[in-house]
Protein backbone atom coordinates (compact mmCIF):
# COMPACT_ATOMS: atom_id res chain seq x y z
CA UNK A 1 0.00 0.00 0.00
CA UNK A 2 1.43 3.65 -1.02
CA UNK A 3 1.51 5.78 1.77
CA UNK A 4 0.61 9.26 1.33
CA UNK A 5 3.21 11.81 2.54
CA UNK A 6 2.48 13.76 5.78
CA UNK A 7 2.50 16.86 4.53
CA UNK A 8 -0.18 16.29 2.06
CA UNK A 9 -2.59 14.86 4.64
CA UNK A 10 -2.36 18.59 6.31
CA UNK A 11 -3.03 20.12 2.69
CA UNK A 12 -6.43 17.93 2.94
CA UNK A 13 -7.47 19.11 5.87
CA UNK A 14 -6.67 22.92 5.53
CA UNK A 15 -9.12 22.47 2.36
CA UNK A 16 -11.71 20.32 3.82
CA UNK A 17 -14.11 23.24 4.70
CA UNK A 18 -14.67 26.21 2.48
CA UNK A 19 -15.21 29.72 3.64
CA UNK A 20 -18.31 30.25 2.00
CA UNK A 21 -19.81 26.86 3.90
CA UNK A 22 -18.80 28.22 6.90
CA UNK A 23 -21.00 31.91 6.27
CA UNK A 24 -23.92 29.55 5.79
CA UNK A 25 -23.85 27.74 8.83
CA UNK A 26 -23.39 30.57 10.79
CA UNK A 27 -26.44 32.28 9.01
CA UNK A 28 -28.12 29.41 9.56
CA UNK A 29 -27.30 28.93 13.09
CA UNK A 30 -28.22 32.56 13.51
CA UNK A 31 -31.82 31.95 11.45
CA UNK A 32 -32.32 29.16 14.19
CA UNK A 33 -31.79 30.71 17.41
CA UNK A 34 -33.99 33.97 16.01
CA UNK A 35 -36.65 31.75 15.07
CA UNK A 36 -36.70 30.17 18.56
CA UNK A 37 -36.12 33.56 20.23
CA UNK A 38 -39.50 34.95 18.24
CA UNK A 39 -41.35 31.78 18.84
CA UNK A 40 -40.57 31.78 22.90
CA UNK A 41 -42.10 35.57 22.58
CA UNK A 42 -44.51 34.61 20.42
CA UNK A 43 -45.68 31.92 23.09
CA UNK A 44 -45.06 33.88 26.25
CA UNK A 45 -47.29 36.49 25.01
CA UNK A 46 -49.80 34.15 24.16
CA UNK A 47 -49.48 32.81 27.34
CA UNK A 48 -49.96 36.12 28.73
CA UNK A 49 -53.13 36.70 26.95
CA UNK A 50 -54.31 33.25 27.67
CA UNK A 51 -53.97 34.57 31.40
CA UNK A 52 -55.73 37.90 31.08
CA UNK A 53 -58.61 36.36 29.14
CA UNK A 54 -59.04 33.63 31.82
CA UNK A 55 -58.48 36.09 34.59
CA UNK A 56 -60.92 38.06 32.89
CA UNK A 57 -63.44 34.98 32.73
CA UNK A 58 -63.29 33.87 36.34
CA UNK A 59 -64.30 37.26 37.15
CA UNK A 60 -67.42 37.42 35.02
CA UNK A 61 -68.30 34.07 36.18
CA UNK A 62 -67.71 34.91 40.02
CA UNK A 63 -70.05 38.06 39.23
CA UNK A 64 -72.18 36.11 37.39
CA UNK A 65 -72.53 33.69 40.40
CA UNK A 66 -73.09 37.13 42.58
CA UNK A 67 -75.56 38.28 40.94
CA UNK A 68 -77.57 34.99 40.45
CA UNK A 69 -77.14 34.56 44.52
CA UNK A 70 -78.01 37.89 45.20
CA UNK A 71 -81.08 37.46 42.66
CA UNK A 72 -81.96 34.18 44.57
CA UNK A 73 -81.71 35.75 47.41
CA UNK A 74 -84.29 38.90 46.39
CA UNK A 75 -86.74 35.45 44.54
CA UNK A 76 -86.46 34.03 48.19
CA UNK A 77 -87.44 36.65 50.44
CA UNK A 78 -90.00 37.42 47.85
CA UNK A 79 -91.51 34.44 48.22
CA UNK A 80 -91.43 34.66 51.82
CA UNK A 81 -92.95 37.93 51.47
CA UNK A 82 -95.65 36.12 49.30
CA UNK A 83 -96.28 33.86 52.04
CA UNK A 84 -96.81 36.11 54.63
CA UNK A 85 -99.39 38.33 52.90
CA UNK A 86 -101.19 35.32 51.99
CA UNK A 87 -101.60 34.15 55.42
CA UNK A 88 -102.44 37.66 56.56
CA UNK A 89 -105.11 38.10 54.20
CA UNK A 90 -106.26 34.81 54.88
CA UNK A 91 -106.54 35.70 58.57
CA UNK A 92 -108.06 39.49 57.53
CA UNK A 93 -110.93 37.83 55.91
CA UNK A 94 -111.40 35.37 58.53
CA UNK A 95 -111.73 38.40 60.79
CA UNK A 96 -114.41 39.96 57.87
CA UNK A 97 -116.27 36.84 57.95
CA UNK A 98 -116.27 37.01 61.61
CA UNK A 99 -117.09 40.80 62.34
CA UNK A 100 -119.75 40.09 58.86
CA UNK A 101 -121.89 37.03 60.85
CA UNK A 102 -121.56 39.62 63.70
CA UNK A 103 -123.07 42.77 62.20
CA UNK A 104 -125.77 40.65 60.64
CA UNK A 105 -126.67 38.69 63.90
CA UNK A 106 -126.27 42.55 66.05
CA UNK A 107 -129.14 44.00 63.12
CA UNK A 108 -131.24 40.63 63.78
CA UNK A 109 -130.44 39.36 59.91
CA UNK A 110 -128.50 35.89 60.54
CA UNK A 111 -127.66 34.42 63.85
CA UNK A 112 -126.95 31.46 62.33
CA UNK A 113 -123.08 31.91 61.54
CA UNK A 114 -122.85 32.18 65.39
CA UNK A 115 -124.90 29.16 66.12
CA UNK A 116 -122.67 26.83 64.09
CA UNK A 117 -119.29 27.13 65.79
CA UNK A 118 -121.15 27.70 69.56
CA UNK A 119 -122.94 24.54 69.38
CA UNK A 120 -119.33 22.67 68.78
CA UNK A 121 -118.59 24.18 72.56
CA UNK A 122 -122.37 22.57 74.02
CA UNK A 123 -122.88 19.55 75.45
CA UNK A 124 -125.78 17.39 77.19
CA UNK A 125 -124.93 16.48 80.71
CA UNK A 126 -126.68 13.64 81.63
CA UNK A 127 -127.38 11.64 85.22
CA UNK A 128 -128.92 8.68 86.22
CA UNK A 129 -131.53 11.25 87.72
CA UNK A 130 -131.95 14.17 84.79
CA UNK A 131 -129.82 16.01 82.28
CA UNK A 132 -129.58 19.57 81.59
CA UNK A 133 -126.99 21.01 79.61
CA UNK A 134 -123.64 22.07 80.09
CA UNK A 135 -120.29 24.36 78.04
CA UNK A 136 -116.55 23.88 77.05
CA UNK A 137 -114.58 26.82 78.58
CA UNK A 138 -111.24 25.76 77.38
CA UNK A 139 -108.98 23.55 75.25
CA UNK A 140 -108.34 20.95 78.18
CA UNK A 141 -111.80 19.97 78.01
CA UNK A 142 -113.06 21.84 81.33
CA UNK A 143 -116.91 21.93 81.43
CA UNK A 144 -119.27 24.45 83.54
CA UNK A 145 -122.80 23.53 84.19
CA UNK A 146 -125.26 24.32 86.65
CA UNK A 147 -124.60 22.03 89.84
CA UNK A 148 -128.15 21.52 90.66
CA UNK A 149 -128.33 19.43 87.21
CA UNK A 150 -125.96 17.09 88.99
CA UNK A 151 -127.71 17.02 92.43
CA UNK A 152 -128.78 13.42 93.06
CA UNK A 153 -126.90 11.47 90.36
CA UNK A 154 -124.65 8.81 90.71
CA UNK A 155 -122.87 9.09 87.05
CA UNK A 156 -122.23 11.38 84.44
CA UNK A 157 -122.14 12.31 80.96
CA UNK A 158 -121.82 14.09 78.24
CA UNK A 159 -122.60 14.15 75.14
CA UNK A 160 -121.37 16.48 72.52
CA UNK A 161 -123.43 17.80 69.08
CA UNK A 162 -121.89 14.91 66.89
CA UNK A 163 -123.69 12.64 69.64
CA UNK A 164 -120.52 11.25 71.22
CA UNK A 165 -120.91 10.21 74.82
CA UNK A 166 -118.53 11.18 76.90
CA UNK A 167 -117.40 10.31 80.28
CA UNK A 168 -117.36 13.71 82.86
CA UNK A 169 -114.96 13.44 85.53
CA UNK A 170 -116.77 16.01 88.65
CA UNK A 171 -113.73 18.51 90.17
CA UNK A 172 -115.86 20.35 92.27
CA UNK A 173 -118.73 23.17 92.80
CA UNK A 174 -119.98 26.31 94.39
CA UNK A 175 -123.45 26.08 96.07
CA UNK A 176 -123.32 29.67 96.36
CA UNK A 177 -123.46 30.19 92.66
CA UNK A 178 -125.29 26.95 91.62
CA UNK A 179 -121.68 25.83 89.80
CA UNK A 180 -120.03 22.77 89.29
CA UNK A 181 -116.91 21.89 86.95
CA UNK A 182 -116.68 19.08 85.57
CA UNK A 183 -113.49 17.36 83.00
CA UNK A 184 -113.87 15.61 79.66
CA UNK A 185 -111.20 13.83 77.08
CA UNK A 186 -112.39 15.35 74.17
CA UNK A 187 -112.47 18.23 73.21
CA UNK A 188 -113.03 20.06 69.23
CA UNK A 189 -114.26 23.65 70.59
CA UNK A 190 -114.55 25.30 73.44
CA UNK A 191 -116.36 28.85 74.29
CA UNK A 192 -114.89 32.40 75.34
CA UNK A 193 -116.13 34.10 78.98
CA UNK A 194 -116.55 37.46 77.77
CA UNK A 195 -117.33 40.45 80.19
CA UNK A 196 -120.44 40.43 81.74
CA UNK A 197 -119.75 44.30 83.53
CA UNK A 198 -120.16 45.61 79.71
CA UNK A 199 -123.71 43.81 78.84
CA UNK A 200 -126.11 46.46 78.18
CA UNK A 201 -129.71 45.89 78.24
CA UNK A 202 -131.38 45.34 75.02
CA UNK A 203 -128.09 43.16 73.54
CA UNK A 204 -129.25 40.61 71.43
CA UNK A 205 -128.53 36.87 72.49
CA UNK A 206 -129.14 33.09 71.88
CA UNK A 207 -129.67 30.64 74.42
CA UNK A 208 -128.56 27.08 73.65
CA UNK A 209 -129.57 24.20 75.58
CA UNK A 210 -131.59 21.06 75.91
CA UNK A 211 -135.48 22.12 77.08
CA UNK A 212 -137.47 19.02 77.62
CA UNK A 213 -134.74 16.88 75.82
CA UNK A 214 -134.97 18.32 72.64
CA UNK A 215 -130.95 18.76 72.79
CA UNK A 216 -128.95 21.78 71.03
CA UNK A 217 -131.74 23.85 70.68
CA UNK A 218 -131.61 27.47 70.47
CA UNK A 219 -133.81 30.46 71.52
CA UNK A 220 -133.21 33.84 70.99
CA UNK A 221 -134.36 37.02 72.57
CA UNK A 222 -132.45 40.44 74.15
CA UNK A 223 -131.13 41.31 77.42
CA UNK A 224 -133.67 42.77 79.94
CA UNK A 225 -131.57 43.68 82.68
CA UNK A 226 -128.44 43.07 84.30
CA UNK A 227 -127.09 42.46 87.89
CA UNK A 228 -130.39 41.52 89.11
CA UNK A 229 -131.01 40.03 92.65
CA UNK A 230 -130.87 35.92 92.61
CA UNK A 231 -132.05 33.36 95.06
CA UNK A 232 -128.69 33.61 96.80
CA UNK A 233 -128.96 37.37 97.37
CA UNK A 234 -126.76 38.21 95.00
CA UNK A 235 -127.02 40.91 92.03
CA UNK A 236 -125.04 38.60 89.38
CA UNK A 237 -127.90 37.76 87.21
CA UNK A 238 -128.60 38.70 83.35
CA UNK A 239 -132.63 38.94 83.06
CA UNK A 240 -133.42 37.51 79.39
CA UNK A 241 -136.71 36.82 77.52
CA UNK A 242 -135.34 34.29 75.65
CA UNK A 243 -136.75 31.13 76.74
CA UNK A 244 -135.56 28.98 78.94
CA UNK A 245 -137.03 25.70 79.99
CA UNK A 246 -136.02 22.37 81.99
CA UNK A 247 -133.30 21.01 80.28
CA UNK A 248 -131.56 24.62 79.81
CA UNK A 249 -129.97 24.82 83.08
CA UNK A 250 -126.13 25.11 82.74
CA UNK A 251 -126.29 26.07 79.24
CA UNK A 252 -124.46 28.93 77.82
CA UNK A 253 -126.01 32.18 77.07
CA UNK A 254 -124.34 33.92 73.97
CA UNK A 255 -123.96 37.27 72.48
CA UNK A 256 -123.64 38.70 68.78
CA UNK A 257 -119.66 38.04 69.22
CA UNK A 258 -119.73 34.26 70.27
CA UNK A 259 -118.96 35.01 74.03
CA UNK A 260 -120.61 33.72 76.66
CA UNK A 261 -121.91 36.20 79.17
CA UNK A 262 -123.51 34.43 80.93
CA UNK A 263 -125.05 30.62 82.25
CA UNK A 264 -128.63 30.07 81.92
CA UNK A 265 -130.01 29.34 85.66
CA UNK A 266 -133.71 29.84 86.46
CA UNK A 267 -137.12 31.69 84.97
CA UNK A 268 -139.63 32.71 86.92
CA UNK A 269 -142.60 30.51 86.07
CA UNK A 270 -145.22 32.86 86.69
CA UNK A 271 -144.49 35.23 84.50
CA UNK A 272 -143.54 35.31 80.68
CA UNK A 273 -140.30 35.57 79.36
CA UNK A 274 -138.67 36.06 82.80
CA UNK A 275 -135.20 34.01 82.28
CA UNK A 276 -132.18 34.80 84.15
CA UNK A 277 -128.51 33.98 83.80
CA UNK A 278 -125.14 33.61 86.21
CA UNK A 279 -123.12 36.84 85.00
CA UNK A 280 -119.80 35.46 83.19
CA UNK A 281 -117.70 37.12 85.79
CA UNK A 282 -119.08 35.41 88.44
CA UNK A 283 -118.66 32.28 86.15
CA UNK A 284 -114.84 32.76 85.85
CA UNK A 285 -114.72 33.71 89.66
CA UNK A 286 -116.63 30.55 90.61
CA UNK A 287 -114.56 28.46 88.31
CA UNK A 288 -111.20 29.45 89.73
CA UNK A 289 -112.09 29.13 93.26
CA UNK A 290 -113.09 25.42 92.45
CA UNK A 291 -110.47 24.42 90.58
CA UNK A 292 -108.10 26.52 92.87
CA UNK A 293 -109.12 23.98 95.73
CA UNK A 294 -107.39 21.03 94.08
CA UNK A 295 -104.53 22.60 92.48
CA UNK A 296 -103.55 25.49 93.72
CA UNK A 297 -103.84 28.07 90.66
CA UNK A 298 -106.32 29.14 88.83
CA UNK A 299 -108.02 28.02 85.70
CA UNK A 300 -109.33 31.12 83.21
Amino acid sequence: MKQIPKKEIQIIHHHGLKKHHKWMIGGFSTFLIIVIILNSLFIYFLYGQLKVSYNQLENHITELQADTQSKFNQLTENVVQTKNDLNSLSTELGSINQEFSSLKASVGEDFSGIIEEAIKGVVTIKTNVGQGTGFIIDSQGFVVTNAHVLSGGNWIKAINYKQEELNAEFIGYDNTLDIALLKISLTEKYLELGNSNKVQVGTKVIAIGNPLGLQFSVSQGIVSGVHRLGPNSIEAYIQTDAALNPGNSGGPLINTDGEVIGINNFKIGSGESLGFALESNFIKEAVNQIYLKSTNQTLI
